[in-house]
C-alpha cells in the first residue's frame, strides 16, 4: 500500500496534470490506483481537480468521487483553504482528510494525494500543508515548472523538506510553458545538482508539454 502526497512549488505548477498522468501510467501497468484531492477551493460539487484526473486517466467518475471520499472539502471561494473555509463557514478537520485516505488505501494499491498550492499553504490559521505531510509521513512528489523563478521556488521547497525530514521521492519538472529551452535546460541541471547533494535517492523526472504529439506522455514512479 502506498500514499504519495503531490505538492507544487507554487500555485499552477501543474500538480493536477502530473497527478493524472502518473495515475494513467500506473493504470496502464495494471496497478490499482486512485487519486485524491486534499482540499478544493473555487468550485462547487465534485472537485474540478478530481474531474481533471479522471479525464487524464480516461475513466468515469468513481463512487468515491461522488460521495466525497476523494475530496472531503470543497469550498466555493477561490482562495487559500484557511480563508475559503472561513468565508464558507467550514471547519477543516485534517483527521477527516486522513480518514478518507485510509479508506482509499484499504481499496487501492496506490493513492495519489494532491495538495492545494505549495508546501506553506495554510490549511487553518495555525496549520500548514507541510505540517500535514510531516505529521502523516507521506513521501512527497514535488512538482516544479519551467516558469521564470522556478529554481528559487524549487530549491526553497526542497530546503524546507530537508529541514523537516520529509521524504522527497520525486521532483517532476513540468516543461509547461517552456518559454525558453535555455532556461529549462539550466533549471533542470541546477535542480539535479541540488538533489544529488541533498536528496541522492530522489529522482528527477520531466513532463513534456501535453500537446497532440505528447498527450500519451507517461511518468513512471516506483511504488
Amino acid at each position: 500500500m502506498a500514499v504519495y502526497f503531490i505538492s507544487g512549488i507554487d500555485t499552477d505548477a501543474g500538480k493536477s496534470i502530473v497527478t493524472g498522468v502518473i495515475a494513467r501510467t500506473l493504470l496502464s501497468q495494471g496497478v490499482k490506483v486512485i487519486t485524491q484531492k486534499f482540499i478544493q477551493t473555487g468550485c462547487t460539487g465534485i472537485s474540478e481537480d478530481i474531474l481533471k484526473h479522471r479525464e487524464l486517466m480516461e475513466v468515469e467518475l468513481y463512487e468515491a468521487d461522488k460521495d466525497g471520499t476523494t475530496c472531503p472539502y470543497v469550498m466555493t471561494y477561490p482562495a487559500s483553504p484557511h480563508l475559503a473555509a472561513e468565508i464558507d463557514g467550514v471547519h477543516i478537520d485534517v483527521k477527516r482528510i486522513h480518514q478518507s485516505t485510509e479508506k482509499l488505501v484499504s481499496q487501492y494499491d496506490v493513492v495519489l494525494l494532491e495538495g492545494a498550492g505549495g508546501l506553506y499553504v495554510p490549511i487553518t490559521r495555525g496549520y500548514l500543508t507541510i505540517d500535514y505531510i510531516q505529521e502523516y509521513k507521506h513521501p512527497l512528489i514535488l512538482v516544479s515548472s519551467s516558469k521564470l523563478g522556478s529554481i528559487n521556488h524549487t530549491l526553497m521547497s526542497l530546503e524546507l523538506c530537508r529541514l523537516r525530514g520529509i521524504d522527497v521521492r520525486y521532483v517532476i519538472y513540468n516543461d509547461f510553458p517552456n518559454d525558453s529551452e535555455i532556461i529549462k535546460n539550466d533549471s533542470v541541471m541546477v535542480i539535479r545538482q541540488y538533489l544529488q547533494e541533498h536528496f541522492p535517492d530522489c529522482q528527477l523526472l520531466e513532463l513534456p508539454v501535453l500537446g497532440e504529439e505528447s498527450r500519451r506522455a507517461e511518468l513512471h514512479i516506483q511504488w
